[in-house]
């Protein structure tokens, strides 16, 4: 990976040049059911068990042979079965069964009528509604049958996958041990909120948002807090980072005009990658090595730093943890207003999703966009990727923010 000081890259340039870098942790866990929530699956999961695992009924009503029914039979009823509690008996020629939701369908029984479709006499069961053969029964096998993949290697164990692999009765599952990154802040002016500023002092936000964003990640974060600029403090600093966790990040000290300790602590204890992105906000973002760790050198700029992480940190360490990195959702909205291009580079505005009163996809901007302007975040729920100018009424691509910020 060579370095790139003639200018900035372009996103998707920088973005496939960290994943081509980055390989996932080697370093696996067998996890109860109970504590796999957000873990990353190491291996494929298989189907231990066909599903459903028996034929059963999809309503509450009355099972029977289909070749059986005529016109104004009435049938009389056998039994009746319960989810759990299988019919025992024989259900004889020209019978039917009272069934419920779930409960297995006797062999030979090969329709199920809904009981709001029947008139029910002493004498039996009369369908007022024509039945269709085969209709309402969950087939066995019919879902999943036993050694088919349920789950890739690299999905997130998520609300959804839980119950499915529940419902399958599997108890544990191997994953990747959770990534460890290390972050800190560097800069002379920042203090920690709840202190009282001097001249020229502001508080540290950004350790904030991108702990708390890797933590809705399932990463562990090392918070080493707040690192002036002193090339000793800062060389001792990363070290211990690279002692402790999988990845570094650091926001502040990677803007032109700003002291080099850190590039010149990449250069001795590694390498620069890149240092510069074709991007709004967020153009001065690095991307290296301190010995073996792969750094994140984020903006100092609150917005800047949120995504320039969002955009090119995320997916990054995603595939560090080994998850499958998925492409991020984007689709064109109607813009109500006028959007300005950044020239040369892709701009990521703040913006409103929205349905208006036909029915059309609308975004909207949240309003002022400079970088340290953070309250234009928390009202707005896309970014607007703007690359050029954009009218009123024209279409402007948009990705809704995931679920690492909401």
């Amino acid at each position: 990976m060579g370095c790139c000081d003639k200018g900035a890259i372009k996103v998707q340039e920088a973005l496939s040049a960290m994943l081509a870098e980055v390989t996932p942790v080697e370093t696996f866990n067998t996890v109860s059911l109970a504590t796999a929530f957000g873990h990353c699956l190491a291996e494929e999961v298989l189907s231990p068990l066909d599903m459903p695992p028996f034929d059963n009924s999809a309503m509450d009503g009355y099972a029977f042979r289909f070749n059986e029914w005529q016109e104004g039979t009435v049938m009389p009823v056998a039994g009746i079965a319960f989810a759990g509690q299988p019919f025992q008996g024989d259900v004889p020629a020209g019978a039917c069964l009272r069934i419920m939701t779930g409960a297995e369908v006797p062999a030979g029984l090969d329709t199920v009528i809904m009981q709001e479709q029947t008139s029910v006499s002493d004498a039996g069961v009369t369908l007022t509604q024509a039945p269709k053969p085969k209709a309402n029964i969950r087939y066995r096998g019919e879902e999943i049958r036993t050694g088919d993949v349920v789950l890739a290697a690299g999905t997130r164990i998520h609300a959804r996958t839980l119950p499915l692999l529940a419902t399958l009765g599997i108890s544990d599952v191997k994953v990747r041990r959770p990534l460890k990154v290390a972050i800190f802040s560097t800069g002379d002016e920042l203090k920690l909120p709840g202190t009282p500023l001097g001249q020229g002092e502001i508080y540290d936000s950004n350790r904030f948002g991108i702990e708390a964003m890797l933590k809705r990640m399932n990463i562990e974060c090392l918070n080493l807090g707040i690192i002036p600029d002193d090339p000793a403090q800062l060389r001792d600093t990363f070290l211990q980072a690279v002692a402790s966790a999988d990845a570094i990040i650091t926001s502040g000290g990677v803007s032109v005009g700003e002291a080099d300790y850190t590039r010149d602590l990449l250069a001795e204890l590694g390498e620069v990658g890149f240092w510069s992105v074709a991007m709004k906000p967020g153009k001065p973002f690095a991307f290296g090595k301190i010995k073996e760790r792969h750094f994140f050198g984020l903006p100092g700029n609150p917005v800047s730093a949120f995504i320039t992480f969002y955009q090119l940190v995320q997916p990054v360490l995603r595939k560090m943890a080994g998850e499958h990195v998925q492409t991020p959702l984007r689709f064109p909205a109607v813009a109500s207003q006028f959007f300005r291009s950044a020239k040369n580079r892709t701009d990521f505005q703040r913006g409103i999703l929205s349905v208006n009163d036909r029915g059309q996809i609308v975004v909207s901007s949240t309003g002022a966009q400079g970088s340290g302007m953070f309250s234009s975040l928390c009202v707005a729920n896309c970014f607007v990727i703007v690359d050029n100018d954009v009218a009123a009424g024209e279409t402007v691509l948009v990705e809704p923010f995931n679920e690492i910020v909401n």
